[in-house]
């Protein structure tokens, strides 16, 4: 009976001081990482806005027409933007790497604190197993005082809801470990784009730099010399009517039936067309898998059974609908389409997507559909960082960082929303040119 006490008690006095421990320990690490992430983020803002201020510059470049002067300012301007981006990218960078390290230290306590109730989880069953193998007139010879019996009932019922306590925080601390381990992988997927995207823009500088020179040698510096360079130059009408236009969700269409798709869902949520083109764009999702893979193997196990109801309310065989792969971290896969959606964020667009096409149920694999759905989800997170930002280029960048990696959004603003803001730059530029001219 004594035995059974001090175990229950032993067993208390583990938990308490082995949880107060582990909480002692998060609580101090979430500190240093959060003041670093504080002085990092600062650091970030204060070259935001020195960014912002290249990329008015550059606008206003753009808008004084086409001239030798403002087209060597605006590259020269460009070269000094993304040598800030740089920079950006490398506190980004640091950030990211700041999170992996706080994410692994409390993976390793999580992990302690599993071992150690594990261990007195077992040591529970142990006292409860001798309990039970003690026969009620066992019991009752040991034990010939009444009172002493029901102590004795009384510590086994004790033992008994330690135990459930027990296992009780076991399976919270199992959860609360999956998810560290989602959030690293996350993380050190952020941190692999982070770095290739760095040596993208160095390659991009030396591009700029190189562009500069040949039409300084080209032109010598004069005007008309450039003026003649820029005719012989540019693409015409026809050529971009009819260039591929490569889906993100795999798939191709020219660029002008690329370009009246997104114009509709343009219409229907005020959205920068060449925004919604950039998004879908193959090139923009910097390697991601996008249409590989089965949905028994790459999908997280709470989007199956929508993902199932979706394809059946198609009348399609979820077998050969492929969706986009895991990543070499472990971070789930399964978007489907040229919109990349998960299923559980498609069936929350899914109505309002019906109401614009007409299409009821609506395809995730409709181009239709799919450009629509972009749309609407580049309008809710523009809200936000329309609130943020001041210049169209730092919202848009941020809107498209959002659509990429949802809550993790900041870790992406260089990357693949910076690449997004470039590609609709030029995306603008092509339909400006479709649409002006009657070629």
């Amino acid at each position: 009976m004594s035995g059974t006490v001090l175990v229950v008690a032993l067993g208390a006095l583990f938990l308490i001081s082995s949880a107060a421990f582990a909480d002692t320990a998060t609580s101090t690490s979430a500190e240093t990482t959060a003041q670093k992430q504080a002085v990092l983020e600062n650091q970030l803002q204060q070259l935001e806005g020195q960014i912002d201020q290249y990329e008015t510059q550059i606008t206003a470049d753009e808008k004084k027409g086409t001239s030798l002067t403002s087209e060597i300012n605006q590259l020269n301007a460009e070269i000094a933007k993304v040598n800030l981006q740089i920079q950006a990218t490398n506190l980004t960078l640091q950030e990211i790497n700041g999170q992996i390290t706080s994410t692994e230290s409390q993976i390793v306590i999580t992990e302690n604190s599993i071992a150690d109730k594990k261990m007195v989880v077992a040591d529970l069953l142990q006292t409860l197993y001798q309990n039970d193998q003690v026969s009620g007139v066992e019991s009752f010879l040991e034990n010939p005082q009444l009172s002493d019996l029901w102590e004795q009932v009384q510590n086994i019922s004790l033992l008994e809801a330690n135990l459930n306590a027990d296992v009780t925080q076991l399976n919270t601390l199992t959860g609360q470990l999956q998810d560290q381990n989602q959030q690293l992988a996350t993380s050190k997927t952020a941190a692999a784009s982070a770095a290739a995207y760095e040596t993208a823009q160095a390659q991009q500088i030396s591009g700029t730099k190189s562009e500069e020179s040949q039409i300084l040698s080209e032109t010598k510096g004069e005007e008309s010399a450039y003026q003649t360079l820029v005719v012989k130059t540019k693409a015409t009408a026809t050529q971009i009517r009819n260039q591929i236009f490569q889906l993100l969700g795999g798939g191709s269409l020219t660029f002008e039936q690329a370009y009246q798709y997104a114009e509709v869902a343009s219409q229907a949520t005020g959205v920068d067309p060449a925004l919604i083109l950039a998004v879908l764009d193959r090139e923009s999702a910097l390697g991601q898998n996008v249409g590989q893979c089965s949905y028994q193997t790459a999908m997280s196990p709470s989007n199956i059974p929508i993902f199932l109801q979706i394809v059946q309310q198609l009348g399609l065989n979820p077998s050969d609908m492929m969706v986009s792969c895991p990543n070499s971290d472990g971070v789930y896969g399964g978007a489907m389409g040229p919109a990349q959606f998960e299923p559980s964020t498609w069936e929350l667009y899914a109505s309002s997507v019906a109401g614009i096409t007409g299409d009821n149920p609506p395809s995730p694999w409709s181009n239709a559909d799919a450009f629509v759905a972009t749309a609407l989800y580049l309008k809710d997170a523009m809200q936000g960082c329309v609130a943020s930002y001041s210049t169209t280029a730092a919202q848009e960048r941020c809107t498209a960082a959002k659509y990429y990696a949802g809550g993790n959004w900041a870790n992406y603003l260089w990357t693949y929303g910076e690449a997004i803001v470039e590609q609709a730059q030029t995306f603008t530029q092509d339909i400006a040119t479709i649409t002006n001219t009657n070629s």
